[in-house]
């Protein structure tokens, strides 16, 4: 009998905006097409620190993967998703820049905002009724054993341990990297992505996954509107 799928709430920038050009092209996937994608101008060679990223596709993570409880189907997740997007209004997080978080390289803000703790927090909380407890093998792929005291008991209350005070909104670039090569990475990247753009979160994504095939979107859904929204 195959695994159930795992569903995910991201944030994902708008398709054909700059920001979906450069991060989907970093990753080398775009999880909304399903298409694989060659390095952009500049960063070729990237392809070989990226394999980690490339499963999920270039997003920022809200809701981490999870399966349904038995009691749930994918019609309750989606309605519960449109239901906070509803209830929302754009989010403006400024500027973003390449920085490392750990031994990987993200996009983060450059003075994350508030309301971007708040509604990662309200994405975890009105899903987690939706959510199957994580099986044995699920919870030792997060190393519970590397985790402080708190984060075990996140992992274990709520099957993820980065929630709550432990957030921090990032859109991950590569996988784990060795110091001389993250930093020259790093350098590669910023000169890439530039000056960048401000950025306005102004709606959510449900991504599915099946068996080991990357995320692909299943709907990205407007604020105050809980409709699909594709452009911007």
């Amino acid at each position: 009998m195959s695994e159930r799928p795992r569903y995910a709430l991201y944030y994902t920038p708008a398709p054909g905006s700059r920001l979906a050009a450069f991060g989907n092209g970093v990753v080398g996937y775009d999880s909304a097409s399903g298409a694989a994608l060659a390095a952009p101008a500049g960063l070729e060679g990237i392809a070989a620190v990226t394999a980690e990223p490339r499963a999920y596709g270039f997003h920022a993570t809200l809701r981490a993967p999870m399966r349904l409880a038995a009691t749930a189907t994918e019609a309750d997740l989606d309605a519960a998703c449109a239901g906070l997007a509803r209830a929302r209004a754009p989010i403006a997080v400024g500027r973003m820049r390449v920085a490392a978080l750990g031994a990987f390289l993200a996009l983060v803000p450059e003075a994350p905002p508030p309301d971007l703790g708040m509604l990662a927090a309200e994405c975890v909380a009105a899903l987690d009724p939706l959510r199957a407890p994580l099986s044995e093998a699920e919870r030792a792929r997060r190393h519970p054993e590397r985790l402080a005291p708190r984060g075990r008991a996140l992992l274990d209350r709520w099957g993820y341990p980065h929630v709550f005070e432990a957030f921090r909104f990032h859109m991950t670039l590569t996988g784990p990297l060795a110091a001389p090569e993250r930093d020259a990475w790093r350098a590669r990247l910023a000169a890439a992505y530039g000056a960048g753009e401000g950025l306005v979160i102004d709606a959510l994504t449900l991504l599915r996954q099946d068996g080991a095939a990357p995320f692909r979107v299943l709907r990205r859904i407007g604020f105050g509107d809980g409709e699909d929204r594709h452009g911007g």
